[in-house]
């Protein structure tokens, strides 16, 4: 099967990588990409236009920035692709339903959890719709292992990738802005002490939000956006994942950064406050 995967960034890489494992062609639109996703991409069969590759492949699989999910979906709409369009990125299911709405039952729900499917049993792929077992059959003798939640056309994968990011991201974003208002206090060694006597895990889970988080901050700020946008449709306060957002925002500067402690985090925060 000739599959289109839109974009080879470090996760949608690892996607294409796993249908080429499960014997597809991938196919990939390399213009305007960096030579980051060139070099990602090199086994891939590439198409310079978006509208060369929506000519040649059955099927669409989506994996880009929360914030250009809607935009991209558009863009292979307008070229009439009629094949099956999958998106696996974290947005709200308000979000998913208006794509859903616009391709119909080629539509099929996906919601991505765990790292890039490097590793077998690492990282899943939720998926929901009237083609989800289809889609989750591509990835049978991958790394990458495929969960229908529902057969029929609906947004239960984005739905469900919603509520588990909500906490993995938003409980780190709290971590690091907890750590941040105590380190401008100047209590922060004193809140230290008293985790290490009272909630010692809190220690490692601080630095583990910041090394885990720092690089991907500019990604999880549309993600926390599409958060809040779900908890208000649910007529739930919004306002924690819109300040999870903004903190995020002022970690851009460690895009592709290799693992930024800590220390260097709050530094980052608190340097930019200060000049607000």
């Amino acid at each position: 099967m000739k599959i289109g995967v839109l974009h080879p960034g470090e996760m949608g890489s690892s996607i294409g990588d796993c249908l080429i494992q499960s014997g597809h062609e991938v196919f990939w639109a390399s213009s305007e990409r960096s030579q980051s996703s060139r070099d990602r991409a090199a086994t891939w069969q590439e198409k310079s236009k978006l509208s060369e590759l929506v000519e040649e492949v059955d099927a669409i699989l989506s994996v880009c920035p929360p914030s250009e999910a809607r935009a991209l979906a558009n863009e292979v709409l307008d070229l009439r692709f009629r094949g099956i369009y999958v998106d696996a990125n974290a947005i709200a299911p308000q979000t998913a339903s208006e794509i859903l709405n616009d391709f119909g039952s080629n539509y099929v729900d996906g919601g991505l959890i765990g790292p890039p499917a490097r590793e077998k049993g690492s990282t899943r792929l939720y998926l929901s719709g009237k083609f989800a077992r289809e889609v989750g059959s591509w990835f049978d003798t991958s790394l990458l292992e495929a969960k229908v939640i529902a057969t029929e056309m609906g947004v239960q994968a984005s739905s469900l990738k919603m509520a588990y990011a909500g906490y993995t991201k938003g409980s780190s974003a709290l971590l690091i802005l907890i750590n941040a208002f105590a380190e401008l206090a100047g209590v922060r060694e004193s809140l230290l002490k008293e985790w290490e006597m009272s909630q010692p895990a809190l220690i490692k889970r601080s630095e583990h939000a910041a090394k885990g988080t720092a690089a991907k901050a500019w990604r999880f700020v549309g993600e926390m956006e599409e958060i809040a946008k779900t908890m208000k449709s649910s007529d739930l306060p919004e306002g924690f994942h819109n300040g999870s957002a903004e903190l995020y925002s002022l970690m851009a500067r460690f895009k592709d950064a290799k693992s930024p402690d800590l220390n260097e985090v709050l530094e980052e925060i608190i340097s930019l406050r200060n000049r607000q």
